[in-house]
């Protein structure tokens, strides 16, 4: 695993846009993983201002969901679903054929995580799969005490969950309580994993996470695991770090030919 830590959000969400840029200009049909929220944006924003300034051909490059909330109607401004439409494909000048996703209103849940999973691999697997960390330490929607080996299912969302997320509600209560999520099993198979995290919020469950021992308490620990795995973080959210000053060292005295 490689620690990245930058002054702020901004500087994060271009190191990481350059390095999917850097993929792109390789591969240009890679299939890229997106998470949602707030961390991502500044990663989205900066890859749509290189499109649009030319710097990169993105009109091959296919999206695909992490997770999606259970439930929510078609076309419902919160599903994620619509948010990674109007946040990253729109964005980027691609189409909804460029677009994989669960289908979280489907009348066989299990059923529609099975077909996902499957479709991952059909497509060739994930390229690259970005990544934030819940408080809890939770990736996805794999809340703490997933299975490490588990695949795309449903899950029951954790009250502190629930509560982070109804911001993006009128309240708590539309905030639904289960969601399809790619399973830890499901995230490790992708060839290259990056997690943002940003804020002093996060400085608890990034140390736990990059430091602490692989368990399912703290799911995002499973990066330990994964052959490529770069988390980067701000100074607030790297505040816990023990290793912090090494981090910084062998960043800086990382060779530029090995990116990120």
């Amino acid at each position: 695993m490689e620690v990245v830590i930058v002054p702020d959000a901004t500087a994060g969400g271009e190191l990481i846009a350059e390095a999917i840029a850097t993929l792109v200009r390789r591969k240009p049909d890679a299939l890229l993983g997106v998470a949602t929220g707030s961390t991502p944006l500044p990663i989205y924003q900066a890859l749509a201002a290189k499109v649009r300034a030319g710097e990169v051909d993105a009109s091959r490059t296919r999206i695909c969901q992490l997770d999606e909330y259970v439930g929510l109607p078609a076309g419902h401004p919160e599903s994620y679903r619509s948010v990674v439409l109007r946040e990253v494909v729109e964005p980027l000048g691609l189409d909804e054929g460029a677009f994989m996703g669960p289908d979280g209103t489907a009348e066989d849940v299990q059923a529609a995580c099975d077909a996902y999973d499957r479709a991952l691999g059909e497509a060739g697997g994930v390229d690259l799969q970005l990544l934030g960390i819940g408080t809890d330490g939770h990736i996805g929607f794999n809340e703490p005490c997933s299975s490490l080996a588990s695949r795309t299912r449903i899950k029951t969302l954790t009250r502190q969950t629930r509560e982070d997320n109804a911001r993006f509600f009128d309240s708590l209560d539309e905030v639904p309580h289960h969601v399809i999520t790619q399973g830890i099993g499901t995230i490790l198979e992708a060839r290259h994993l990056v997690l943002l995290a940003t804020g002093e919020g996060k400085a608890d469950a990034v140390a736990h996470a990059v430091e602490g021992p692989v368990a399912a308490l703290v799911p995002a620990s499973a990066l330990q695991l994964h052959p490529h795995a770069t988390v980067v973080v701000d100074e607030a959210a790297a505040g816990k770090l023990k290793l912090a000053d090494y981090f910084r060292a062998t960043y800086a005295a990382k060779p530029e030919w090995q990116g990120i």
